[in-house]
């Protein structure tokens, strides 16, 4: 499995410090909260609802920016990118085939969730396909192919009812 840096790095939440927990004062909890609501929210404004200087604001910004502590990014949903059928699929696979299995995983652009759990599955993936075809594919073709696989089992979603990338701060 390939080295994850950054907030998400080994399930744990942390900065570049590494394994040091992300400390974030009050300030910064109210940026990134007004931030979460738009982030197209100007520096300015941000100042104005907070009573602060437009000069603070950016840089405590740029700091947690630069510390990789969150990201702003316009996330398209699956359905405007073609993606028209969503799957779980949860894999057993023989443990020393794992990161093997969780590399070739990653590298494919289907793949938008990769975990590496306990319980009934080894791996747990969140792929998105154009259609049924596609998911066949997928599942021949790629998942046929890894080494150590032992088991798959695909879920299909057949209707999203929450899609949030949302975090209490």
């Amino acid at each position: 499995m390939g080295q994850k840096s950054g907030p998400r790095a080994g399930g744990r939440i942390q900065g570049k410090q590494g394994d040091s927990p992300v400390k974030l004062d009050g300030t910064d909890r109210e940026i990134l909260k007004i931030l979460q609501q738009d982030g197209r929210t100007s520096n300015t404004e941000i100042a104005r609802r907070l009573g602060m200087t437009e000069t603070t604001i950016r840089k405590r910004i740029a700091s947690m920016r630069a510390n990789e502590y969150f990201e702003i990014v316009a996330v398209p949903t699956p359905q405007v990118a073609g993606y028209n059928l969503s799957a779980i699929i949860g894999l057993s696979v023989r443990l020393p085939h794992i990161r093997e299995a969780s590399e070739v995983l990653s590298s494919q652009r289907e793949v938008r969730y990769l975990g590496v759990a306990t319980g009934r599955f080894d791996l747990i993936v969140e792929a998105f396909f154009l259609d049924n075809d596609h998911l066949l594919s997928f599942t021949t073709d790629v998942l046929g192919s890894l080494p150590g696989i032992i088991d798959v089992e695909t879920s299909l979603i057949l209707r999203i009812e929450k899609f949030s990338y949302e975090w209490e701060v």
